[in-house]
């Protein structure tokens, strides 16, 4: 399974912030859209992401003062990214071992679409469940 099979059944709309966004402001996204992670886009580019995660540990060591930070302060600006054609499986393995949880998929170097690791599983499930289906109805066929 590809993960444009996921984007297909997920949808490819995808929030984004800027990085001058405070991190009020971001949080504000991140819990109207029900997201873990948003990419940071300037100029239509792909330039970080930003994540629950980010916040937590930065407000941990900085305290409240981090509230009226930009996000261009706390992003991860190395972003692993994937493609369309990606295999669903070798990215969910990269996932855990680098211990990351939301995967942008670029196209041409553009924003296409976002995946978790949670979409990644549900893929996965999705597909057993599928040959599970099939191999009864071979057996009892």
């Amino acid at each position: 399974m590809r993960i444009a099979d996921v984007l297909r059944r997920k949808g490819t709309t995808v929030a984004t912030v800027g990085p001058e966004v405070t991190v009020t402001e971001l949080l504000g996204v991140l819990a109207s859209h029900n997201v873990g992670a948003l990419p940071v886009i300037e100029n239509g580019s792909l330039i970080g992401i930003v994540s629950e995660r980010d916040v937590v540990r930065r407000l941990h060591a900085g305290g409240a003062s981090l509230l009226q930070a930009k996000v261009a302060d706390i992003m991860t600006t190395e972003v692993t990214t994937c493609s369309p054609s990606d295999d669903v499986g070798d990215l969910a393995a990269v996932m855990t071992s680098r211990r990351f949880r939301h995967l942008p998929v670029l196209v041409n170097g553009e924003l296409a679409g976002i995946v978790s690791i949670g979409d990644l599983v549900k893929a996965r499930i999705d597909l057993l469940e599928s040959e599970r289906e099939q191999l009864q109805s071979y057996i009892a066929g």
